[in-house]
């Protein structure tokens, strides 16, 4: 899979986000002499191919206040987990949901949960709301604190000269 250099161009100014403005993609497009429309299909081209996996928001939480974020885990029977995961999903305080394998003995949890808040009190309240979402389908949880934010980022392309 060999991307041409309009794309690579492309990758290379949408690397660090998109500008916030009303109209990202026109921006880009401004920066690159293309046009909005030729943007936005070479970025659903790269997608589709495999090259880009997402475009996706990714908000600091620590800087909206959000300072308690904890990773909710579930254990939840497999063959429910493709109902559960999109009504977990669904919910406003929840930024990603996923299932993941378990790790058993130690580890019985198959879907995650992050949950964002402003304390503690209010992500146990929010984790409340879930484990009263799953009813009877969830067997045990747990949730996991951050304790610091770590950089995220996406693809970064290397200057070719060096």
């Amino acid at each position: 899979m060999s991307v041409d250099a309009t794309d690579r161009r492309l990758i290379a100014a949408t690397q660090a986000g998109l500008p916030l403005t009303q109209a990202p993609y026109a921006e880009v497009a401004g920066w690159l002499g293309l046009g909005e429309e030729e943007v936005i299909a070479r970025l659903k081209a790269l997608q589709e191919r495999g090259i880009v996996r997402r475009i996706a928001l990714a908000p600091n939480h620590y800087a909206l206040g959000m300072t308690a974020n904890g990773m909710s885990v579930w254990d939840v029977p497999d063959e429910r987990i493709g109902t559960l995961g999109p009504k977990v999903g669904a919910l406003d305080f929840v930024s990603h949901c996923y299932q993941r394998p378990r790790a058993l003995p130690d580890w019985p949890y198959n879907l995650f949960a992050m949950v964002h808040g402003t304390s503690r009190e209010e992500v146990e309240e929010k984790r409340k709301r879930i484990a009263a979402l799953l009813g009877p389908d969830c067997r045990a949880h747990d949730i996991l604190y951050s304790t610091r934010i770590l950089k995220k980022t996406g693809l970064r392309l290397k200057d070719r000269k060096g």
